[in-house]
């Protein structure tokens, strides 16, 4: 209920409006008298900053507080204080120990196989597999991750998750070594495409979906190039010893077929391994990309790295900030153009001056202009129709071919010119894009 000394609701409104315009013309009048007598205007001489100690009669509370404290048992942004309580305002950071102090069991022996030691103290809260790759210098953590899969090592007798949290004294049991088998590739009969061949070296078109040579996993040790070459040529490659490379000098990618050079004898390999560093061969590529090239030829120089968030990839875009970043060029040069339903897309012929991993796929898409099939690098897995978007079609693989191969035999000095037809698979890729 308004109070009976209130004026109305208009009336208060003009009372403080005339207040106020009654006030500013004062002012304004003294300063016109003022500039009218020719005086200066004032002008604040006082001091432009301050000691906000000034500010203060009693020292803060938080004064000898060490580092910035954003939250506190009460929740607050300050430690609690006898007697005060502050709410809470953000969020508090977790605050990380030390790292702890973990003994390493280097004389760590099995007896009937197993391998027995006693968690120290000092593992309390720590996860089972980071205890272990701590303690055990020759295992790596993901080596521990694939023995906690396999049941292998056992906790107070039951098998744990990676994750478990120790609290220490706990006994711990690992059955076998716990380091994995050394790949070593075996002879298979697989069917091999020998381009050229002498005693000193031969030369392989190799398909797409071949790997050159065994990786980690039981998976990747078969099916290789190498499982191939050594049905094929038995001993008689270089580096023998090499138990996962034998006869290997360069690579291709899984997905890219094409020509691959393999060493018959040491002297070979070493003296072919120079002449690549020295870049003494030719190696000329078949590239499908998507899209309108716009030069009819170029070069790119971009320097490449590996890919800190996707491991398995390769980048151009840290070359600048890289110590690590290899050179790599490329030189392209357009031999035909296909304007299809499926949209536009270039066939390139691709001289590569450098062999970096998964260079020309890199490239390419630093260009824009991704290669067709390479999921990888952002070429779509389905291209759909542009009438029907519906309607797709599904490249089989990477359309990049090893073609062209010119070298001088590092044993004979011959001139060697060796070539490889574009895939039936390729070609029929061709033909399903460009059919009208």
């Amino acid at each position: 209920m308004p109070s009976k000394n209130m004026l109305p609701k208009g009336a208060r409104r003009q009372s403080v409006k005339k207040e106020y315009r009654a006030q500013r013309s004062l002012i304004q009048e003294q300063a016109a008298a003022r500039k009218a007598a020719g005086e200066e205007p004032e002008v604040y001489t006082g001091p432009t900053t301050y000691d906000t100690a000034e500010f203060y009669t009693t020292p803060s509370p938080f004064a000898h507080v060490p580092g910035l404290v954003v939250d506190g048992p009460t929740g607050g942004k300050h430690p609690d204080i006898e007697g005060t309580k502050s709410q809470k305002r953000y969020a508090a950071p977790k605050y990380v120990p030390e790292p702890v102090e973990i003994a390493t069991l280097d004389d760590l022996e099995a007896q009937d196989g197993i391998r027995s030691f006693t968690a120290e103290p000092n593992a309390k809260d720590l996860r089972l597999d980071a205890y272990l790759a701590k303690a055990l210098p020759d295992i790596s953590r993901a080596r521990v991750q694939v023995l906690l899969a396999a049941k292998q090592i056992l906790v107070d007798g039951k098998a744990e998750k990676p994750s478990f949290k120790l609290k220490g004294g706990e006994l711990i049991e690992i059955e076998g070594d716990p380091q994995p088998a050394p790949l070593k590739a075996e002879p298979e009969d697989i069917p091999l495409d020998i381009v050229y061949e002498d005693k000193h070296l031969a030369v392989i078109n190799k398909p797409a979906g071949m790997v050159v040579h065994p990786g980690a996993g039981e998976a990747s040790q078969h099916g290789t190039l190498v499982n191939a070459l050594l049905h094929h040529f038995g001993k008689k490659l270089a580096n023998a010893d090499d138990s996962v490379r034998p006869g290997i000098v360069h690579r291709l990618d899984k997905e890219t077929s094409g020509l691959i050079i393999v060493a018959k004898n040491d002297s070979t390999h070493r003296k072919l391994g120079e002449m690549f560093s020295n870049r003494e061969l030719r190696k000329v590529y078949l590239a499908l990309v998507h899209g309108k090239v716009p030069l009819e030829e170029g070069r790119i120089d971009l320097a490449i790295s590996r890919d800190l968030i996707r491991r398995h990839r390769m980048t151009t875009r840290r070359a600048a900030t890289n110590s690590t970043a290899r050179s790599a060029v490329s030189n392209y040069k357009v031999l035909e153009r296909f304007e299809t339903k499926y949209g536009p897309f270039t066939l390139l012929r691709v001289h590569i001056e450098t062999g970096r991993t998964h260079q020309i796929r890199v490239h390419m898409q630093a260009l824009g202009h991704a290669v067709v099939g390479d999921h990888t690098y952002g070429a779509p897995h389905h291209i759909p129709m542009k009438s029907h978007p519906s309607q797709t079609v599904t490249p089989e693989r990477n359309f990049l071919h090893a073609a062209e191969l010119d070298f001088v035999h590092p044993q004979t000095g011959e001139e060697l010119s060796l070539r490889a037809p574009l895939p039936s698979e390729l070609q029929e890729f061709l033909q399903v894009l460009t059919k009208a």
